[in-house]
């Protein structure tokens, strides 16, 4: 009797592997959606990208004419450029930071803990545009920054930080390094705790020092740590705007403009719908196309290993 009642209760003795369409049902529902507000829209993206279309006009068909006016657009190249510049950092500043916080927070014992944890984090949470209406306040001429300067005497580093040509791209990536490094402390500090204390103590037996201990020990640890935060903030520097906009608003001139902002002047502003999508089409295959080469490469690392 009771044989047959867990023969029943588990599919007659079945294992999940022998009902594979039963589990194709369970997930049916949660991909019925994404694909309708995911799925869908990038399909309606790459169709609309081979129109010509203002967004409210038929659409004509042009084949690849907005991808070979894109090859010639100055603005884009320009645009592209400067998320290039930004992947210095809302990547690789924020991991290296990441890194030495969790150097220090990691392997000691400091009261409120956790408070630390959320104070840097915070700016991870916040919203794009309150971010960048604190720090255009920040940055103002009249602002803490200058403020400060003038007192210590330095007023000759007094300036328009987010007016300058030359500092206003530095300012608004130094906002993003702000945002994210949170983030990869936060990954880095629980990729720490996962490693275990045995290695810690075997290279103080073997008299490894603070310094030498992070290097053979925890880098090696959080690799893929690191490789997660790559990723996320790699995508993040490529398509970051509301920040941005409201800093600078792609100023001066178009030293801070990013192709997401690019994107939607194109769209609103010049009504160029067609067009915008052709951009957001080749900034999506050089976010998927990165981030799928890096980690392959971290796979074909890990099976070589």
């Amino acid at each position: 009797m009771i044989a047959r009642v867990r023969g029943t209760l588990s599919g007659g003795g079945k294992t999940p592997y022998d009902r594979p369409l039963l589990a194709y049902l369970f997930i049916l529902p949660g991909f019925a959606i994404y694909a309708l507000f995911v799925l869908v829209p990038i399909a309606g993206t790459v169709r609309y990208s081979f129109y010509q279309w203002t967004g409210f006009s038929a659409p004509t068909f042009i084949g690849l004419d907005n991808y070979r006016a894109l090859l010639k657009d100055d603005f884009f190249i320009n645009a592209l450029g400067n998320n290039i510049y930004f992947i210095l950092f809302y990547t690789v500043l924020p991991i290296l930071l990441g890194l030495f916080l969790t150097s220090l927070l990691a392997r000691s014992r400091l009261r409120g803990m956790a408070i630390f944890r959320v104070g840097l984090f915070l700016p991870q949470v916040l919203s794009p545009v309150v971010v960048g209406i604190i720090w255009r306040w920040i940055f103002a001429y009249d602002g803490p920054i200058n403020e400060f300067l003038t007192v210590i005497g330095l007023d000759g580093w007094v300036r328009p930080w987010l007016g300058d040509f030359e500092w206003a791209p530095r300012a608004a990536g130094a906002v993003g390094t702000w945002v994210e490094y949170g983030l990869c402390l936060v990954l880095f500090i629980a990729g720490v705790q996962a490693i275990e204390e045995d290695l810690y103590d075997a290279a103080q037996v073997d008299g490894a020092s603070a310094i030498q201990q992070f290097r053979h020990v925890t880098l090696p640890g959080l690799r893929q740590q690191i490789l997660v935060a790559f990723v996320v903030t790699f995508i993040a520097a490529l398509r970051v705007f509301g920040m941005v906009f409201v800093l600078t608003r792609g100023g001066p001139g178009q030293e801070t403009q990013v192709v997401s902002m690019l994107i939607y002047d194109q769209a609103f502003r010049f009504r160029q719908a067609g067009y915008s999508t052709a951009m957001a089409v080749v900034l999506s295959v050089i976010i998927v196309g990165v981030s799928a080469l890096t980690l392959y490469g971290q796979g074909r690392r890990e099976e070589d290993a």
